[in-house]
């Protein structure tokens, strides 16, 4: 079975990735935990639940959908802790939010890094690949490769030379994404939280090692040679993220300070940017994307509470954004994922459902049915 798709990815209609866990995938997963189920009984829960939220995101008229991130506990670091080299511990403190100290679990180098080809997120596609059965597009969501470059990854001893440890990211990175494509992805998201932080100016990195700009020029260079190789027919995005834990966050400002390099230079079909309140600053940073180049997903939808936008309200911040990037180059999004960890944001299942379709449904009404 196939669907007919007017138009590639990022739809005009988007959603980052990950959905609020039901109540019963926490039971199983606690379950689990305690040795109560096995691994193959827990995977039938998340497996089920997973056909109901695809079900559900085409019901609501989404042409993306994604497996809600159902099999893993962080956007990021089950990713990361399958890959050769990295590993997950339990550190003495957790990430520091708006007001609270986040579950304690991290990763950290311990050897050469490279990509493990047994990783468990290629049959977590495949197998969202085979529930979708061309019904829709199914996006992949893996952390940026710049989320290795997080304070307290690097170990020095292995890696004394930094653009050593990048260079491993990258051909790690590329063998990732061949892997994927190999797995039938034809739409890739990266999630960096970590270029965010490169434009919050009251961040400090690496006790002055490097300066912000040396940063960035890494940042930028990371994922364009992680992207090198990639097929023409794969689309892969960028999600910038300030942090989404219990519907709080980690920093603030404007994207200035990376647009001239990372939104004017990385070879990204898209960028998901959060928009959705005063921490992310004004449009003027979207002057940087070429005309004609990466489509920008507008995050003016909220993922931290359940209250619906006033319509009003975001279609005149689209037509603000229109000053700098062309409406055809704009869709729309919530600013993050609504469970970016498995705790989830503070809003309800049915909350939830109610901003996809809103926005489903305002991104008809603000491109017509013949730009979908």
């Amino acid at each position: 079975m196939s669907v007919s798709l007017t138009k590639a990815p990022p739809f005009r209609a988007e959603h980052v990735g990950s959905l609020l866990r039901p109540d019963n995938l926490h039971k199983a997963r606690l379950e689990y935990k305690e040795g109560q189920i096995t691994a193959v009984e827990l995977r039938e829960v998340e497996t089920k639940e997973i056909k109901r939220v695809v079900d559900k995101q085409i019901e609501l008229g989404l042409k993306v959908v994604t497996d809600g991130e159902f099999r893993r506990t962080w956007f990021h670091l089950d990713f990361l802790e399958h890959l050769n080299g990295i590993e997950g511990y339990v550190p003495e403190q957790g990430y520091q939010f708006e007001g609270l100290e986040t579950e304690k679990y991290d990763v950290r180098n311990t050897g050469k890094i490279s990509f493990n080809p047994d990783h468990p997120f290629l049959k977590d596609f495949t197998d969202l690949n085979e529930i979708v059965d061309g019904r829709a597009v199914a996006k992949q969501t893996i952390p940026s490769p710049n989320q290795l470059f997080n304070a307290g990854i690097h170990n020095t001893e292995i890696y004394p030379n930094i653009e050593d440890y990048a260079s491993d990211i990258i051909k790690t990175y590329q063998d990732a994404i061949k892997a994927f494509y190999d797995a039938g992805v034809r739409y890739l998201q990266l999630d960096d939280v970590y270029i965010a932080g490169l434009s919050a100016p009251d961040i400090p990195f690496n006790e002055g090692k490097y300066s912000r700009e040396d940063l960035i020029d890494l940042a930028l260079r990371v994922v364009n040679g992680a992207l090198e190789n990639k097929p023409e027919d794969l689309i892969v995005t960028t999600h910038l993220c300030r942090g989404n834990y219990q519907s709080t966050w980690a920093f603030e400002g404007s994207y200035a300070l990376i647009a001239p390099t990372l939104l004017a230079k990385e070879n990204v079909d898209g960028f998901f940017l959060e928009y959705d309140d005063d921490r992310s600053g004004d449009f003027k940073p979207l002057e940087h994307i070429p005309n004609g180049g990466a489509q920008v997903v507008l995050g003016l939808v909220t993922s931290k509470n359940g209250e619906l936008e006033d319509k009003e309200t975001i279609k005149a911040r689209i037509k603000e954004a229109t000053q700098y990037v062309p409406l055809e180059q704009l869709s729309l999004s919530p600013q993050c994922g609504f469970a970016s960890t498995h705790h989830g944001n503070k809003l309800t299942e049915e909350q939830q459902w109610n901003k996809l379709k809103y926005i489903v449904d305002l991104s008809e009404e603000v491109w017509s049915t013949s730009n979908k």
